[in-house]
């Protein structure tokens, strides 16, 4: 795999907007909760262009940057009299639909919701405006029934919905290896069975799938429960890095809160250096705040792998956006999009800079 060219990528990204209702690579549903996240600001903090900035985001390690920035503060910190009013959510349709909406400002998101999103709207709703994390998916398989990669064709692999992030990716490697399958039924040399994340591990568990191309924390559920790891997909990419998370901002919110925007975007570059630093803390806030919105922590037997095959960054990696979307195109899923003006890197590009830190780019596909 090589990092798209920007010339190629429009023609590339319409197999993925073609795909109704794409997930982002982690969602688990469809329903969105207020995780109370007020945080506290001081009595004499001064606010910046709006009382608060509503954002969203998954009680999902992808979204660490999230979970951690609002469970230590370091979003608010940058934020000032400015109040964060957070909600998690299940899917990115559901998240999307409350960006539309105006219930959230600016969201942490998968690239397959943000493309459909962003071109459901004609261009007319949304920026990507920055990276958060790149990684963390994996081919886990039953170790009785599977000894090599050869060994897949023939059996039942899970992928989490047809058209998403993980399933392209699965369905390009079986192309790849010269087998044919065909895309919407996931029949052929290969048995590809769409299964939501939720229920993978019971249907590991119980027999009826051989294994799965799946993002953490699920690939690594899997492997607590018997599977062993036979790729990790970042090992296909170059330098080993490939988005999963974005940031994204209403238009009209970028356009009207500038300030805001810049603050939230010095605070996520914060936490994910923070993150880098402290990587044993980091992972354990993230836990924290899981447990806060889900109940449950996360055994060191899922976290720890997990968490070690994720990346966080502030790169958006515009460009394996195009790859990703090059894959679905090779799948037979053909339309073509207008996505030009789906990042807006100026904001962050800024910050990066007072930081001492490298600018990044946007493939070709950024707002004029």
């Amino acid at each position: 795999m090589s990092a798209a060219r920007p010339h190629t990528t429009l023609r590339a990204l319409a197999a993925i907007a073609a795909l109704p209702f794409l997930l982002t690579a982690c969602g688990y549903g469809s329903e969105s909760t207020d995780d109370g996240g007020q945080a506290e600001v001081a009595a004499d903090a001064e606010k910046l262009s709006a009382d608060e900035v509503r954002i969203g985001y998954f009680p999902n390690l992808t979204h660490a940057t999230a979970l951690v920035g609002v469970q230590e503060g370091l979003l608010q910190k940058e934020l000032g009299g400015t109040k964060i009013k957070a909600s998690t959510f299940n899917a990115g349709p559901s998240e999307i639909e409350a960006l539309n909406s105006g219930s959230v400002d600016i969201g942490w998101i998968g690239p397959s919701p943000a493309i459909n999103g962003y071109t459901k709207a004609a261009g007319k709703n949304l920026r990507i405006i920055s990276g958060s994390a790149s990684g963390g998916v994996k081919l886990v398989v039953n170790p009785d029934r599977i000894k090599s990669l050869d060994d897949i064709k023939g059996k039942k692999i899970a992928t989490p919905q047809l058209g998403n992030t993980q399933d392209v990716a699965f369905l390009n490697w079986i192309k790849e290896k010269g087998w044919k399958v065909d895309a919407q039924s996931g029949q052929g040399d290969v048995s590809v069975v769409r299964t939501d994340n939720k229920i993978t591990p019971d249907a590991y568990k119980s027999g009826s799938i051989d294994g799965a191309w799946v993002p953490e924390p699920t690939a690594s559920k899997l492997v607590a429960d018997g599977a062993e790891v036979l790729l990790d997909e970042a090992d296909l990419w170059p330098d080993k890095k490939f988005v999963i998370t974005n940031i994204i901002v209403s238009q009209t919110f970028l356009k009207e809160h500038p300030d805001v925007v810049e603050a939230v975007l010095r605070g996520s570059v914060k936490t994910n250096a923070w993150i880098n630093a402290n990587p044993d803390d980091a992972k354990a806030s993230a836990n924290a705040a899981l447990e806060k919105l889900s109940g449950k922590a996360l055994p060191a037997e899922v976290i720890d792998p997990a968490w070690k095959s994720i990346t966080f960054l502030d790169d958006p990696l515009a460009a394996t956006l195009g790859t990703e979307a090059e894959h679905a195109v090779k799948a037979g899923l053909l339309e073509e999009p207008n996505l030009k003006g789906i990042y807006d890197l100026t904001p962050l590009n800024k910050v990066l800079k007072a930081d001492g830190k490298d600018e990044v780019d946007d493939a070709g596909l950024g707002a004029e």
